[in-house]
């Protein structure tokens, strides 16, 4: 609806009277970037500069923007769509969509299929991509995405 209106997110909330006399943004992130030797440090928070930037009234520190790359969640998502995530989303559950930062250097933005006290199963939309089953060791952090732009 924002894209029809020609409207950004930030626009919005200040048409709605609540952009709280600010507006933050938070680092847009493609995720070739944020692939194996992409631009998050050894705690797995975003480094660096020269990023787009995605603007949203009232951000918090746990929120991050990327850009989505390939089909494996698609149609939900597409190539190039952008999502915002919340890195400190509590209570994560079944169904979910979330992006994952493996202690591999991976970023994956995947649904939940299953969640057990060492493992979570992630699933594509696509049924062209099997299923992934990751220990929670390997788990930087997992951010349930709050908003996409399509």
């Amino acid at each position: 609806m924002l894209e029809v209106c020609g409207l950004s997110l930030a626009d919005f909330a200040t048409l709605a009277r609540d952009d709280a006399d600010r507006l933050e943004t938070i680092p847009l992130l493609g995720m070739a970037q944020a692939g194996q030797d992409g631009f998050f440090d050894d705690a797995g928070l975003p480094v660096g500069e020269g990023w787009e930037q995605t603007e949203l009234p009232r951000a918090s520190d746990s929120l991050l923007s990327l850009r989505i790359v390939g089909d494996s969640m698609a149609p939900v998502y597409r190539a190039g769509d952008k999502v915002i995530v919340d890195r400190e989303a509590s209570e994560i559950r079944r169904g979910d969509r979330v992006v994952v930062r493996t202690t591999g250097g991976e970023t994956l933005a995947k649904e939940i299929a299953a969640l057990t006290p060492k493992s979570v199963t992630l699933a594509s939309v696509n049924p062209a991509y099997a299923p992934r089953a990751l220990d929670r060791a390997d788990i930087l952090w997992m951010g349930r995405i709050l908003w996409a732009s399509q």
